[in-house]
C-alpha cells in the first residue's frame, strides 16, 4: 500500500513539473505572439505610408511615346 502511495505521489510530482513548463512555455508564446503582432502593424503602418510614393500620380506621369 505505502508503494502504491509512493508511486502516486511520485506521478504527481512529475505532473506537476509537466504543467509547470507548459504554463512558461504558453506564456513565452503568448509574448511572442504579442511582439510579433505588434512588428506586423508596424510594418503594415510603413507600408500604408509608402505605397502612395510608390506610385507616380497620373498627372506626373508622362504620355506614352505614340502621342
Amino acid at each position: 500500500m505505502e508503494e502504491r502511495l509512493i508511486e502516486l505521489e511520485s506521478r504527481v510530482a512529475f505532473q506537476d513539473d509537466a504543467l509547470r513548463k507548459l504554463e512558461e512555455m504558453a506564456a513565452e508564446q503568448a509574448r511572442q505572439i504579442y511582439r510579433m503582432s505588434q512588428e506586423l502593424e508596424a510594418v503594415k503602418s510603413q507600408l500604408k505610408a509608402s505605397a502612395p510614393s510608390l506610385l507616380a500620380r497620373q498627372e506626373d506621369e508622362a504620355p506614352p511615346p505614340h502621342y
